[in-house]
């Protein structure tokens, strides 16, 4: 069984009056499901406005590359002779 990010769901039938499916999400990610099967997720702009993006710093991502090595050194050593 598909683990659901939201526990807003609707059907794709529902989806077909679009509009309603947002005023009853409050805002918030809903799923869709076809035959009790995720589809996907229908998203409010709402939903995304409130998220904050922004840029890592170079240190952050140097620290990141860092941390990946190890987990990715195995498969740099099998490439290099490819």
């Amino acid at each position: 069984m598909t683990e659901l990010l939201t526990p807003r769901i609707v059907t794709m039938t529902e989806m077909r009056e679009p509009h309603k499916v947002l005023e009853r999400s409050g805002g918030k990610p809903v799923a869709v499901l076809k035959n009790s099967a995720l589809v996907g997720y229908f998203v409010p702009a709402a939903a995304v406005h409130k998220t904050e993006s922004r840029v890592a710093s170079h240190d952050e991502i140097l620290e990141h590359l860092k941390e990946s090595r190890k987990r990715v050194q195995p498969v740099l050593e099998y490439l290099k002779d490819k």
